[in-house]
């Protein structure tokens, strides 16, 4: 069979395809690496550089004044900090809620366990809206906290599904085993079902983390003292002013209208691209353990 298989993609119409498939792979990424790559490129160069050059992907003239505007101003630094903060913990809670709710689920004796299945696939197919989960927010005093950013997503239903479907599938026998020698439900869960679930809880805390990370929403529907603004609402309104003083940015440096966009631009994406290295290798294993309907 795998000999079959061999000979039929080593013929001149497979090795055609093959090539065709490079090529075709290559563009796309190209496509979606080269923008990003002018957003790098134009971070280090020069106001006239940004204006009189429609794209390029190395600048002329190298400068870091954009990057020195941004690290001198205490608006910035305080909203990065405040991001790192809030995803941090934003993503732990939402990891433990969501694996104390999985993990009962899971049991097959659960009393109401099909109700609760059923108004959890609701959920997915219908939402409440952002004005009933304003006013839920607002009468349980979390509005101006960060806790209004954490909480109303602490649990997304899909991933619920599916790290519920991979604790189901860990052999009982485990379970069994650590009850006997006298463990309760919540020892079980911590000494035995999470150790053995790193790969899907990797997957879905870089998931959570992004998630959080790239909210400008709830910040600005929640927040209203700007100390509090997260990276992405000052990412927010530096794209959106034509330009932006050194008052506005709360530095001595004089920022670049242009070249700032784009460093605040890179340094938002960034931690992102350096966590994603770290949970690889969970990453694909994560997304396929538990996607089989239990």
């Amino acid at each position: 069979m795998a000999s079959t298989s061999h000979k039929r993609f080593n013929t001149r119409a497979g090795r055609a395809f093959d090539v065709l498939n490079v090529v075709v792979l290559t563009g796309v990424g190209l496509l979606a690496i080269l923008p990003f790559l002018y957003v790098l490129a134009g971070s280090f160069a020069t106001e006239l550089e940004i204006t009189t050059r429609p794209f390029f992907v190395w600048p002329n003239e190298i400068t870091t004044s954009s990057y020195q505007s941004i690290l001198s101003s205490d608006v910035f630094v305080r909203a990065f900090a405040t991001t790192v903060v809030v995803t941090f913990v934003g993503t732990l809670v939402q990891l433990a809620l969501t694996a104390l709710m999985a993990y009962p689920l899971s049991k097959a004796d659960l009393p109401g366990r099909r109700t609760i299945l059923s108004l959890v696939v609701f959920t997915m197919v219908f939402s409440a809206g952002m004005i009933p989960t304003f006013l839920v927010v607002k009468d349980l005093g979390l509005l101006d906290t960060y806790w209004a950013l954490i909480l109303p997503m602490a649990i997304n239903p899909f991933s619920l599904i599916i790290i519920k479907n991979f604790f189901q599938q860990l052999p009982q026998e485990l379970e069994e085993s650590a009850k006997i020698d006298g463990a309760n439900e919540l020892q079980v869960l911590w000494h035995v079902i999470l150790p053995l679930s790193k790969p899907v809880l990797a997957t879905f805390a870089l998931f959570y983390a992004v998630g959080i990370w790239n909210d400008y929403l709830s910040p600005l529907l929640y927040l209203s003292d700007t100390g509090k603004w997260t990276l992405q609402m000052i990412l927010r309104q530096v794209t959106a002013a034509a330009s932006l003083s050194a008052d506005e940015m709360a530095t001595d440096v004089p920022p670049p209208a242009q070249g700032i966009k784009f460093a605040v631009v890179v340094i938002a994406t960034i931690p992102v691209l350096l966590a994603y290295p770290f949970l690889q290798k969970h990453f694909a294993k994560g997304m396929l353990i538990g996607s089989v309907k239990g």
